[in-house]
């Protein structure tokens, strides 16, 4: 039998946060989180095209980090669970928020927008990562799916 030697990538997992504990924000209602996305969203995109992002927090709520998942059209873009979910756990987070934006202005959810939720929601109850919100962003308004009982 002849060894063989296989080449492969070796995967390091790593997080380092920037900020104290208490030196992070706090999210306690959809309001909260939807002022923390409008200051870290491009206001110059926002009308233009459709961006998800997704708040990381800790167990007590607190802001981990904001991470730009993907960007599309006017008209859509791709939330792959399987990235929302690699970044939650390699921050170590306990709670997720997810977000997009809207172009329309119209900041009513899709069916696309609710079967998405839904899905990532009992993903999220697998690994223990609590899918506390999902907010779509328009420049003057939002609709949050907890704040309506869709959550």
């Amino acid at each position: 039998m002849e060894n063989l030697f296989y080449q492969l990538a070796e995967i390091e997992i790593s997080y380092k946060p920037k900020f104290k504990v208490l030196e992070r924000p706090q999210i306690d209602c959809s309001n909260k989180a939807y002022d923390i996305l409008m200051s870290n969203w491009d206001l110059d995109k926002i009308e233009l095209v459709e961006e998800f992002k997704i708040i990381l927090l800790n167990r007590r709520n607190r802001v981990l980090g904001i991470v730009n998942i993907s960007q599309g059209g006017m008209s859509g873009t791709v939330a792959d669970p399987k990235i929302i979910f690699a970044v939650a756990l390699k921050a170590c987070a306990s709670g997720i928020i997810l977000s997009h934006s809207h172009p329309s202005g119209e900041s009513s959810p899709s069916e696309a927008d609710i079967r998405l939720t839904k899905k990532l929601t009992e993903a999220g109850k697998l690994l223990d990562l609590h899918i506390l919100d999902h907010i779509i962003v328009c420049a003057d308004e939002y609709y949050s799916f907890k704040d309506e009982g869709m959550i």
